[in-house]
């Protein structure tokens, strides 16, 4: 629903241009970081199990002595990351942004950090005002499996070859129907999904994969990730990406990679909303890509 009034106004919903917050209420957004392998995913849910977004709304209720419900820019899975993961809340609550920040600390898990707090403008929202969502996956192409941050990378027991997994993701840039890549349980209206940019590098013992769209379905970048080192290990040749592609099957792509290795680690919004930039992370890989390597897709 966009509330074209201030009468139609429901909490933390879309504003049209032009309509202002109710009296004293104020909207705020954060910039949230987690360890996803300690919660049953981002949405809080009605089974009573640790998600981030309860963690959050009972650390923020606390500091704003009312009630906090959260909009988030994307969900994520269980055991899935996030270095930038936005979300906004609107409060009738005056506090300092670093109010925000150092309050809701001392209430919640060390598996969740708050970045940034800022005041924002009522036309802001951390769901449909994004433009575009960035993810990194990261993989450990090393003979032996990690005893170290082995949740939050993918180590993968056979060797990746990525150029071959370079050929292959070719096939998926721009505009498909990406019903290959979609979980069964997938709620999206439609498949039809556009793939802004694809980049895969090495660093080191570590293969990361970025991509970045308008919005993605579920599963559709762990399951990307599944087909293309399914290439890389030399179980599938490149052109077979664009063959589950045009496929429109999911049966026909293979395993879906572990959550392990994957963050949201953008969201892009127009500049008119001023948010800070963040570096996109993790803290191991605080680089762009293009300072990860020389050669990208």
């Amino acid at each position: 629903m966009i509330a074209n009034s201030e009468a139609e106004y429901q909490l933390n919903c879309e504003l049209a241009a032009g309509v202002e917050l109710p009296g004293g209420v104020r909207r705020i957004a954060l910039a949230i970081e987690y360890n996803g392998t300690k919660f049953h995913g981002f949405q809080r849910q009605k089974s009573g199990v640790v998600t981030v977004q309860e963690q959050l709304e009972v650390a923020l209720s606390a500091v704003a002595a009312e009630p906090i419900k959260l909009v988030c820019a994307g969900r994520t899975d269980t055991g899935v990351h996030a270095t930038s993961q936005i979300v906004h809340f609107d409060t009738r609550a005056v506090r300092p942004e670093k109010a925000w920040v150092l309050g809701a600390r001392a209430n919640m898990s060390r598996a969740i950090s708050i970045r940034w707090a800022r005041e924002v403008l009522p036309q802001f929202h951390a769901r449909f005002s994004a433009r575009a969502r960035t993810y990194r996956y990261v993989i450990c192409n090393s003979r032996t499996r990690p005893a170290l941050m082995n949740d939050q990378m993918t180590w993968s027991r056979f060797h990746l070859e990525i150029e071959r997994m370079r050929d292959g993701a070719k096939s998926l840039l721009g505009r498909h129907d990406f019903t290959s890549f979609r979980a069964a349980q997938c709620q999206a209206n439609h498949p039809v999904r556009d793939i802004l940019r694809l980049e895969l590098v090495e660093k080191a013992d570590l293969i990361v994969m970025e991509i970045q769209a308008t919005a993605f379905l579920h599963h559709m970048v762990r399951n990307i990730v599944g087909v293309l080192m399914a290439v890389g290990n030399g179980e599938q040749e490149p052109e077979w990406v664009a063959e589950v592609l045009a496929a429109r099957n999911r049966c026909k792509a293979g395993v879906t990679a572990p959550p392990y290795g994957l963050y949201l680690v953008a969201v892009g919004y127009p500049n008119t909303f001023g948010l800070p930039d963040t570096p996109p992370g993790p803290y191991f890989l605080p680089e762009p890509i293009a300072g990860l390597t020389n050669s990208p897709l």
